[in-house]
């Protein structure tokens, strides 16, 4: 497969290799984000965190991606720095280096002296999860903005694909850390208020993995020069210098930016209360503890990392039935998909088997892999070469937005909900069940 030959939409068509190691480093960027979701509450419950005040600590990430998302990708569409790959790469190895500090910083919170359920110890990994999302998310912007960048309309279902396959997989690795490491005889339980060795080098693992495959996708890849970019993308080169004010874009949005960003609303919040919630609800439905301290409580945390690689291989597997789907099919598999996930969510609250769970995250693990193939493929489709990063960027908002709101519903609706970590997933089925319903609202738009 030639990379030089040119398809109706001006980019050439790439060979698969080459978008392969223009996605690899997401990779590692998935390892940090699925170490942050699926062990952050057990961190803060087992640190001292009272269940009903959770949500704070899961408001900093999703603010600061909020912020920062934009200012990255309307940055990144003025840069180029040919040193370090070109216009998204230096944001790429920026986020890749403060993402590996943190990394080692955030699982020692408990050890630093700070004392059980002390301010101190909350305060420090509150601001250690901030600075993790947001790190993670200036590395993994760049690989969502690369594909647009270089990617013609025909190859993007395939490049957000691979980024699908990748993510699923670096969650699956992730996810079963802990477990693993225990099962080698890594210490699983701690004194009162200090985390766990397995969580602990699944972090230190992790942080390892993130580096190697990013330094893969930098040795690997280069960008188009301005000039090419331009010529490719049929628009001037000066186009990107200018012209990128925030609120003036979102005005030229073309419709289907709002409507699946009003999809990724529902979706997204529904999720928030997934990481959030899944540890309590499972030790109290299956373990019967409620004790973050306990050794039941510790194996809750444990199985939900299980649970979350389900999720991601069922995510893997879904993918790969979607991209069977015709285009004009996509509504449908994206709905249906979602629909899945709501009645997984709904079952975690009723069921209280260890095992049956499986088939709860399986069907969640299909609305996860709607949420990472459709989005992006329908948006980057609807827009021109002209501040793809900025766009893109300000697109993350329908992401971060949902996930503030739903930390911040949650002070009202836990206590509405008898206190119960598990009772959660009811509201959060129904959110989910309401994107699912959204979807009808999206007139897709491609290009010829």
């Amino acid at each position: 497969m030639k990379e030089t030959s040119k398809t109706t939409a001006g980019l050439p068509k790439l060979s698969s290799n080459k978008i392969w190691m223009m996605s690899l480093g997401f990779l590692g960027v998935q390892m940090a984000f699925t170490l942050q979701s699926s062990q952050m509450s057990r961190i803060f419950q087992t640190l001292g965190a009272d269940p009903n005040n959770l949500g704070w600590f899961f408001i900093l990430p999703p603010l600061a991606g909020l912020i920062v998302q934009p200012i990255i990708g309307s940055l990144s569409d003025r840069t180029w720095a040919p040193r370090l790959g070109g216009r998204r790469l230096p944001y790429l190895i920026l986020g890749t280096v403060v993402a590996a500090i943190v990394m080692l910083l955030l699982p020692n919170s408990g050890s630093l002296g700070f004392g059980y359920a002390s301010m101190a110890a909350l305060v420090f990994g509150a601001i250690t999860v901030a600075f993790l999302d947001l790190s993670s998310n200036v590395a993994m912007q760049p690989f969502k903005m690369m594909v647009g960048d270089m990617v013609n309309d025909d190859q993007k279902s395939y490049a957000y694909g691979i980024q699908s396959f990748l993510l699923n997989t670096g969650a699956v690795i992730a996810a079963i850390f802990p477990f693993l490491l225990t099962l080698f005889g890594v210490a699983n339980t701690a004194s009162k208020g200090v985390i766990p060795n397995s969580v602990i080098w699944s972090f230190y693992i992790g942080a390892a993995i993130l580096v190697v495959s990013t330094i893969i996708t930098i040795a690997r890849v280069r960008e188009y020069d301005p000039v090419t970019y331009a010529q490719y993308h049929g628009i001037d080169e000066s186009a990107n210098k200018s012209g990128g004010n925030w609120l003036a874009l979102l005005k030229k949005a073309p419709k289907v930016f709002w409507l699946v960003a009003l999809v990724q609303f529902f979706c997204w919040m529904a999720f928030q209360y997934l990481w959030t919630y899944s540890t309590g609800a499972m030790a109290a439905n299956v373990w019967h503890t409620t004790n973050a301290s306990s050794a039941g409580y510790q194996a809750a945390g444990n199985w939900y990392g299980i649970l979350s690689a389900v999720q991601s291989v069922a995510a893997v597997v879904w993918s790969y039935v979607l991209a069977k789907v015709p285009n004009n099919r996509h509504k449908l598999g994206y709905a249906l998909s979602l629909l899945l996930g709501a009645i997984g969510f709904f079952s975690i609250f009723f069921i209280h088997s260890q095992s049956a769970l499986v088939v709860s995250f399986i069907l969640v693990g299909m609305a996860w892999a709607a949420m990472n193939t459709y989005p992006l493929t329908m948006v980057t489709n609807a827009l021109s070469g002209e501040h793809m990063g900025t766009y893109l960027g300000l697109f993350n908002g329908s992401i971060c937005l949902p996930q503030i709101v739903a930390s911040l519903l949650s002070f009202a609706l836990y206590p509405l909900f008898g206190n119960s970590q598990a009772n959660m997933f009811i509201f959060a089925g129904i959110v989910l069940a309401i994107g699912a319903g959204a979807v009808s609202l999206i007139k897709e738009t491609y290009k010829n």
